[in-house]
């Protein structure tokens, strides 16, 4: 593998909060980061959307990186996330990511406006002159920003950019950034497009729910870039009704959620303005893991 290859399956991290302070538990984000890599988790991705960076100031942000890179060290990639409103904050958090020897930093565009195609590009420009190599995060539903083949190839031929990762929901896209930007590693983003986005030439994955089930779904991914179609398609439509989460607003509330009934130690309640799922929802994320445990003999 080379120094910044990124295959394989990752982790966007939630973040524990402790019930009574709401404080970062950062002994349980310790404790299951951990778990993930002795269960065959390629890398962790601290500071996501997912691991609820937006809720938390930037001594909160630094010290998760700092309790993941303590796990990582060696046993797996670090990529953490660095976004931010504007390149100054990004590229403060890119920084000390260099400073504790993250393999990459993954970066949406600017999140407080739609940007034009000049600030996309100083955006990336700035935040990648810190020496760490940059994985380009296109969500467009948390940006207003939608990144498309075109704009990522532009993107990629900046010095510093290494990877993207794609969440428009368009598995199409797998193969035309390919096709424009050879050079880019592709990595699937959305949780519910695993198997396609394998079997198009992803050669990553950063997901949500690799966080609740690790084995199951680096299983399913390997078979995807195998082209083992058949053999993935009976565990992938058992986890389907769960990895659909993951594309929608409660994403964040319904894996952790998965992840307290599974007994691990990163779920809990998120931070306000976010809420615990309603009784209905629960019932439903209980019933689907049920289901995804049962039809794989978990």
């Amino acid at each position: 593998m080379s120094l910044h290859d990124l295959s394989g399956v990752h982790v966007a991290l939630t973040t524990p909060f402790d019930a009574m302070t709401g404080d970062i538990d950062l002994a349980a984000l310790e404790t299951h980061a951990a778990w993930l890599l002795e269960n065959g988790i390629s890398g962790l991705v601290p500071n996501g959307s997912l691991g609820e960076y937006e809720s938390m100031d930037r001594d909160e942000r630094r010290a998760v990186v700092e309790t993941v890179a303590r796990v990582t060290n060696g046993r797996g990639k670090l990529i953490v996330g660095v976004s931010a409103p504007n390149w100054r904050i990004a590229g403060d958090h890119a920084r000390h990511a260099a400073d504790v020897g993250a393999d990459a930093v993954m970066l949406l565009p600017p999140t407080n406006h739609a940007s034009t195609r000049a600030e996309l590009l100083d955006h990336y420009r700035s935040v990648a002159q810190h020496g760490v190599p940059v994985v380009v995060y296109n969500n467009p539903f948390s940006t207003r920003t939608d990144l498309t083949p075109e704009i990522i190839a532009e993107l990629g031929e900046l010095d510093g950019i290494t990877a993207v990762k794609e969440f428009s929901g368009d598995v199409r896209r797998i193969a035309e950034i390919a096709e424009r930007s050879p050079h880019l590693q592709v990595l699937c983003g959305a949780d519910d497009l695993a198997l396609e986005s394998a079997v198009m030439g992803a050669t990553g994955w950063i997901g949500g729910f690799t966080g609740a089930l690790p084995r199951e779904t680096i299983r399913l991914f390997e078979l995807g870039r195998l082209g083992d179609v058949a053999a993935a398609l009976p565990l992938y439509r058992s986890l389907l009704p769960l990895l659909r989460w993951d594309s929608g607003p409660r994403f964040v509330e319904a894996i952790k959620y998965a992840i307290d009934l599974l007994g691990l130690s990163a779920g809990g309640a998120p931070r306000p303005p976010r809420r615990i799922l309603d009784e209905l929802d629960r019932e439903l994320v209980t019933r689907q893991l049920q289901n995804a445990r049962g039809a794989i003999g978990a």
